[in-house]
């Protein structure tokens, strides 16, 4: 599996037991990760992903009925299959003006780990999610992330610009 390569690559391994976790941090377009890689991002309820990178994964998935159609209350995670990757919309707040909250993210987070694990995922992208219009603070989203995954052998990598 191949990852993105980038010159400002930043890679920690959290785990003192399983060494194949570890959360990498790039520079870069996350979109341009390798087609093996499952990706994820945040979205509401509402599905209305008209702002920042909701849009973007809205228009190179599509599948907007798809998702409407798997009903999902916040704290859920919706999925569609692309070729050989998952990509999953965490819901982690009702409309698209609210704020998610820790809790809410990290109850998606969980429904998203169920799936990775169910479904064999060894690489998962995203951007800092919950942290730019939603305003969440990277470094207690990462902790989260962290404390739910270190025990999977999932790699995550996250992009920023």
């Amino acid at each position: 599996m191949a990852a993105c390569e980038d010159e400002n690559e930043n890679s920690s391994n959290k785990n003192d037991g399983d060494t194949s976790f570890s959360v990498i941090h790039k520079k870069g377009d996350l979109f341009t990760c390798d087609f093996s890689e499952s990706l994820a991002h945040c979205v509401s309820k509402d599905l209305r992903m008209g702002k920042g990178i909701a849009t973007l994964f809205k228009q190179n998935f599509q599948g907007l009925s798809e998702l409407k159609a798997q009903a999902k209350d916040v704290g859920d995670v919706a999925v569609l299959k692309r070729d050989e990757r998952f990509v999953y919309y965490l819901i982690t707040k009702s409309r698209y003006f609210d704020r998610p909250t820790y809790e809410t993210l990290e109850d998606s987070l969980k429904a998203m780990k169920t799936h990775c694990v169910t479904n064999n995922v060894k690489a998962l992208s995203m951007p800092k999610i919950g942290c730019g219009l939603d305003k969440l603070e990277w470094d207690q989203v990462e902790a989260i992330l962290t404390r739910l995954f270190q025990d999977t052998g999932i790699v995550i990598t996250i992009y920023s610009f």
